[in-house]
């Protein structure tokens, strides 16, 4: 009875004891403290992945909104951007990736940017004990670029000095209008010898030579090392030529091909297309030419050669697959050379359009209201004129001048 006793008051003291209750209670607790611990360890674990395939997401977006901005096409920014986020930690075999153009959501939903979209499955260790599926890591990011004024003056020669030049005399007013080279030259943009030009802004992907008078409106300087401007024209379908026919009668010129023409005393130049295939087309000092809705395609070696003293005042058609289109040279015939003089009163209203030829501008003139761009391989000008964007009905292509790129969302 006496060791029963004894039994009972031992082992109600080691119930009332305290000093194993710590080592008691942490050893029931360590398997769901190491649990906390492991979780908290995979979150961390996510946390810094999550950033590393955002990182990936935005040079993604980045090059890929560069790419756009340089006129790349769908199926170029796409891969590009595969490749991007790939090379920069994100795991394609882990996961997808989604290009749009424009975004699909957000507030950049425009035609300047790029939105990307990843995403990367994380394998699981701790919480596998409670969820099966992979943990999804989703990332989005966006990309735009800002536009600017746009151009009515564009040398699209992605090599040569002297791609557009201002030379001589030359006075030129771009109102609310850029003037654009697209050469690597130091000297892709030129102005000397006592000419003048007012602009908003000058953008050249190389450099510029400045030595006469050069008034920048909106911009501290000519803006080098800048991005390419995209041929506003390149769909533009080519005409195809077809019997030769004489002209003009009468003192009329109708629409059909002429192997070589030439314009004097006055001719009113019926609406429609005019190809010259071969010779050159005319324009001999004194002759009063008047068209409207007219469009000439040069090829066979065809150029112009306008003469001074001439006076002509054509406007190119506002609807049709050549709208605001003037004068369109053979894109498979370069290396020549197409003179455009003209008298003060001259008007061309529409684009003067020879991607793989020069183009000089010695006379005095500009389109009506000042509605005349000039896009050519190179360009000389030594002219007096006043160019302008605000030209809604002209039916010309808006040379666009894109900005800085920016990572926006």
């Amino acid at each position: 009875m006496r060791q029963t006793s004894h039994i009972r008051s031992k082992l109600i003291q080691w119930m009332r004891s305290r000093r194993g209750n710590v080592a008691i209670v942490t050893a029931l607790m360590a398997p769901a403290l190491v649990g906390f611990a492991g979780m908290g360890a995979e979150t961390g674990l996510w946390y810094f992945r999550q950033r590393d395939v955002q990182a990936a997401a935005d040079i993604a977006a980045y090059n890929a909104t560069v790419a756009l901005r340089g006129g790349a096409s769908v199926g170029v920014i796409d891969t590009g951007a595969t490749t991007d986020a790939s090379q920069n930690g994100w795991r394609a075999a882990q996961g997808t990736i989604a290009v749009n153009t424009p975004p699909q959501s957000g507030p950049n939903q425009n035609n300047r940017s790029v939105e990307v979209l990843l995403t990367e499955n994380q394998q699981r260790y701790f919480t596998a004990l409670f969820f099966k599926d992979k943990l999804p890591i989703d990332v989005r990011a966006v990309a735009t670029y800002q536009a600017g004024k746009p151009a009515c003056m564009l040398g699209l020669n992605k090599s040569q000095s002297n791609t557009v030049q201002f030379w001589g005399n030359a006075y030129a007013d771009f109102k609310a209008c850029n003037i654009v080279s697209n050469s690597i030259a130091n000297n892709a943009f030129s102005l000397g010898g006592s000419a003048q030009v007012i602009v908003p802004c000058v953008n050249t992907v190389g450099g510029a030579n400045v030595s006469a008078s050069l008034t920048l409106t909106d911009c501290n300087s000519v803006t080098t090392h800048a991005a390419y401007v995209p041929d506003p024209y390149a769909n533009v379908p080519t005409p195809q030529a077809g019997s030769c026919q004489s002209g003009p009668a009468g003192g009329v010129l109708t629409p059909g091909t002429y192997c070589g023409l030439t314009l004097q005393n006055t001719v009113t130049v019926q609406p429609g297309l005019y190809v010259i295939s071969g010779g050159n087309f005319k324009v001999n000092a004194g002759a009063n030419i008047t068209g409207t809705d007219v469009t000439f395609f040069l090829t066979g070696g065809a150029t112009l050669q306008f003469n001074g003293n001439a006076n002509l005042n054509l406007k190119a058609p506002t609807s049709g697959p050549y709208k605001g289109i003037l004068f369109y040279g053979d894109r498979t015939q370069p290396n020549n050379t197409n003179t455009l003089n003209g008298s003060a009163s001259s008007q061309f209203t529409g684009a003067v359009y020879f991607p793989s030829q020069r183009v000089e501008i010695l006379g005095n003139f500009s389109g009506a209201n000042g509605c005349m761009q000039v896009v050519a391989d190179t360009i000389y000008y030594t002219g007096s004129a006043t160019f302008t964007t605000n030209c809604v009905n002209s039916g010309m292509a808006t040379i666009d001048v894109p900005g800085n790129v920016a990572l926006v969302e």
